[in-house]
């Protein structure tokens, strides 16, 4: 899986359950091993369109969803062979349609990536205005994907383990503010994203697929010349386009 190499730190379900309401927290003991997995830029290449090359995929869902769910169940599979691992992906959601895990706190506290925030700002110049938050990460900026939790069930953490800090690599206000309003009123230009010098970006074609609605991915990726699986093939049009999600 060298399309998610990243290092992959240790961290523990406490540092992330502290900084959250009890609805929202992880039912495990503070002590638990979790891993947040991210995806760089060489996944869409790597991993992506052999996937779609070999696999195909269901109409019905997202496609970068069923390569990630396929590549991450299968590495789990061969690497802990009858370990308990809890695997969440970013896209799913609980019955109370809460997602099973929020992706950018686990960034955060895992010290993967610094999730900047309206309140690390001082002196907002927003007044009232509700700005979203996003995560950067040092070496790929904001060209990278948090995908899934990973909890190991019995395995614990010592408990003198250090939480690690997130490189703020955003430093100071007036760049914080220039990532937020970027990422808020013009994330469609992909500028956020360079906010700190990466060392690796989207190629055009992941781009070109991004930049697309969801609803029409499916079209593109035909041009491309990948097709739905022949058992998968329903009208895409109403209530199926509704289904179809995506991000990167």
């Amino acid at each position: 899986m060298q399309q998610w190499r990243l290092p992959l730190p240790m961290w523990k379900v406490g540092w992330y359950n502290s900084v959250l309401p009890p609805t929202l927290r992880l039912a495990y003991p503070d002590n638990s091993l979790a891993v947040v997995l991210l995806s760089t830029p060489a996944m869409f290449e790597q991993a992506f369109l052999p996937f779609m090359e070999e696999k195909g995929c269901q109409v019905m869902s997202d496609p970068i969803d069923q390569c990630v769910k396929h590549s991450v169940s299968s590495a789990v599979s061969q690497c802990f062979p009858g370990q308990e691992v809890d695997v969440r992906y970013d896209y799913e959601m609980l019955p109370s349609r809460k997602p099973k895990f929020l992706a950018q706190t686990a960034a955060h506290v895992s010290g993967a990536a610094f999730y900047y925030q309206q309140s690390d700002v001082r002196d907002q110049p927003w007044a009232e205005k509700k700005m979203f938050g996003v995560c950067v990460h040092p070496r790929f900026g904001g060209w990278f994907a948090i995908r899934a939790l990973l909890v190991f069930g019995g395995v614990t953490i010592d408990s003198e383990m250090v939480q690690p800090l997130p490189p703020d690599c955003v430093p100071s206000r007036e760049s914080k503010i220039e990532l937020l309003e970027a990422f808020n009123f013009h994330w469609q230009d992909w500028s956020y994203r360079d906010i700190v010098r990466p060392v690796q970006i989207y190629s055009q074609k992941q781009k070109d697929y991004f930049s697309t609605l969801p609803a029409e991915r499916f079209a593109l990726l035909q041009t491309w010349g990948f097709l739905p699986r022949e058992s998968d093939q329903p009208d895409l049009t109403s209530d199926a386009q509704s289904q179809v999600a995506g991000h990167g």
